[in-house]
């Protein structure tokens, strides 16, 4: 059954650093969707506590079912496009795409110590990348068609990222029955649903 958002929702996750702020903010300028910078979200209504670990004082640990109660209605409204380092909280039938931003360690290494990571955090968010954390977290808690993986190193992957997401984007729509006008998408084989085209596949994020 088709959702009855008219714009998916999109979970844009990865470590700090590896360019999911950048991202978001260029597919929102792209698609029209909302990034919803669920950093600001915690800041903004007071979501959590800080942190006690002296290497990143400005962590805060967050209540994850407040944070889901403030964003319920995002959420269902659709359209968003949700900035956060996990993605496993997210409640999988409002979710219809999860990608995994990923960085080359060395490229990631040197944006962490530009924010002025410590040695301590530096090396978790470098092991966490390393051991393929939040791929595996995102594969556990989604479906294997809803998430992808896209490098995130360099202005090349970005505009590539961006026109690959905007395209998945539209046949959204199309599959959907919420193109532009009302139209209803009609795939091959009398109008049964998705056209089978590879690029139709969340999974040709990949390419």
């Amino acid at each position: 059954m088709a959702p009855t958002r008219s714009l998916p929702n999109i979970v844009i996750t990865g470590t700090p650093g590896v360019g999911k702020t950048t991202l978001c903010e260029a597919l929102a300028q792209k698609t029209g969707l909302h990034h919803l910078n669920i950093n600001d979200v915690v800041k903004k209504h007071s979501i959590g506590e800080a942190s006690t670990d002296p290497e990143d004082p400005n962590t805060k640990i967050v209540d994850e079912d407040r944070l889901l109660d403030v964003i319920e209605n995002d959420l269902e409204d659709g359209g968003q496009l949700i900035d956060w380092h996990a993605c496993d909280l997210f409640p999988p039938s409002q979710i219809d795409l999860v990608a995994v931003l990923r960085c080359d360690n060395k490229v990631l290494y040197d944006r962490l110590k530009a924010r002025g990571y410590g040695e301590k955090k530096l090396q978790e968010n470098l092991d966490c990348e390393i051991m393929e954390v939040l791929v595996q977290e995102a594969r556990e808690a989604f479906d294997g068609d809803t998430v992808v993986e896209l490098r995130g190193e360099g202005m090349g992957d970005l505009d590539g990222n961006v026109g690959r997401i905007e395209e998945w984007v539209r046949n959204w729509r199309k599959d959907n029955g919420k193109e532009e006008g009302g139209v209803e998408a009609k795939g091959e084989g009398g109008g049964k649903g998705k056209a089978g085209k590879d690029e139709d596949n969340p999974l040709f994020l990949h390419g």
